[in-house]
């Protein structure tokens, strides 16, 4: 029997009036009913970045707010000058180079969008709430479980200055995974026993090395290719699929145990495909898959099977006849809607503050990836809990503030080998 949706007021996703955008705004001096602006930095101009630029500015239009773009920066000046002249700003307020982010932060912007390499985004981040700015961060927030830790104690001093942090888990912003999570906490499936998440499909992109390039340069234009940067496909895409598990299952796994390995990739030093077994405890156990290899079948969601259902992602539910409110979102696109829902928690007085919740998910994928990396057993608490574990400190290298310091070593462009710790990438 399929469940149904009655028409109740669903908390925490309905819309908020337009009397949240009140007085007592923490940007009163910028929302004035002349300009209700809302000036935003941008801190990595990629393909992603700006795009997650222009979602923010359309977020603003939804919301009956104009967004002015203030700064840019970038590891490459030429990138961020072309991100910012799209908006209308000049060189002078387009930044380049690995301390760039220093410069969007001392701006006289309210949000910062980042979207770096996820290596970067710790100590983006840190320097970002420090600054006093509200915070939209891409997915993953790391690529090693210190850098994790970070974030969750990034977010803790956000929420202690009144700042907002969110982050890009655009699969928690659709109403069909809303409606799906809300009929499996309502009973529709029952107590979720097992699942998979998965995500399927071709290779990455790759950039060759240009004559005469530093490490840094070629690392950081490669950047998909490398762990040190990226924390490998399962962390740097497959997060979405295995922070829907999270989500609907309400809890951290426990463990992991998996492989790995490379059967194609032509740069980098990262697996081509994953395979991982979750204990979510209570004899619950998700399997987690992904693959990137060209010319190979494309496939991606999640399946869970409840005892008296299953749930597929976004899609089809069986089980109990149950029901829930409906689900109301203000854009079709789950991208903007994530800067809507920043911003409006922000003129509310009540923002949000996702530091936590994508650190941990982050945390899930990195424990995969060491588990297939080295062919161990890894439990959680050894990555955010137990500082006697080895793992607790373990940290890729080049970090983000080598690149900062100057010139920094190319990694061995070869995977790694499980079973040989020696070439597991670490930091000590």
């Amino acid at each position: 029997m399929s469940p149904t949706i009655n028409r109740r007021s669903f908390l925490g996703t309905s819309t908020l009036a337009g009397a949240s955008l009140a007085t007592g705004s923490l940007f009163a001096v910028n929302l004035t009913e002349k300009t209700k602006k809302l000036k935003v930095g941008l801190i990595g101009c990629g393909g992603r970045g700006t795009v997650a630029l222009s979602d923010f500015l359309e977020a603003c239009k939804i919301l009956g707010l104009q967004g002015e773009v203030v700064a840019t920066a970038d590891a490459f000046k030429a990138n961020a000058e072309a991100a910012g002249k799209s908006h209308g700003l000049g060189p002078e307020r387009c930044f380049g180079g690995y301390d760039a982010y220093q410069k969007v932060v001392a701006s006289d912007c309210d949000f910062v969008v980042m979207a770096t390499p996820p290596a970067f985004r710790p100590v983006h981040l840190a320097a970002a709430v420090e600054a006093g700015k509200h915070c939209f961060i891409e997915k993953p927030v790391a690529v090693d479980p210190v850098g994790a830790r970070a974030i969750i104690a990034t977010g803790a001093k956000a929420a202690t200055k009144g700042l907002g942090i969110v982050a890009g888990t655009h699969l928690r912003r659709t109403a069909e995974y809303r409606r799906n999570k809300a009929l499996i906490d309502a009973g529709a499936i029952g107590a979720i026993r097992g699942g998979v998440v998965r995500w399927n499909g071709g290779g990455p992109w790759i950039a060759p090395r240009r004559a005469e390039e530093s490490d840094a340069s070629y690392m950081t234009r490669n950047w998909l290719n490398f762990t040190e940067l990226s924390g490998d496909h399962i962390v740097e895409q497959h997060v979405h699929n295995l922070d829907v598990a999270v989500w609907f299952l309400g809890r951290l796994p426990v463990s992991a145990e998996g492989f790995g390995g490379r059967a194609r990739r032509e740069t980098g030093n990262q697996f081509d495909f994953f395979s991982i077994d979750l204990d979510f405890g209570d004899g619950v156990h998700i399997h987690s898959q992904c693959r990137q290899i060209f010319g190979t079948h494309g496939s991606g969601g999640e399946i869970f099977t409840g005892v008296d259902g299953i749930c597929y992602g976004s899609g089809k539910v069986t089980g109990k006849a149950v029901e829930v409110a409906p689900i109301t979102v203000d854009s079709g696109n789950a991208y903007v809607q994530e800067h809507v829902e920043l911003i409006r928690s922000v003129l509310a007085g009540q923002p949000l503050n996702e530091a936590k919740t994508i650190a941990e998910s982050t945390l899930v994928a990195i424990m995969g990836r060491i588990s297939a990396y080295t062919g161990s057993f890894v439990r959680m608490a050894d990555l955010l809990e137990n500082d006697k574990s080895a793992l607790y400190g373990l940290a890729c290298s080049p970090t983000a503030l080598d690149f900062e310091k100057g010139p920094i070593k190319l990694p061995a462009e070869v995977p790694p080998v499980p079973g040989d710790g020696a070439k597991f990438p670490t930091r000590a």
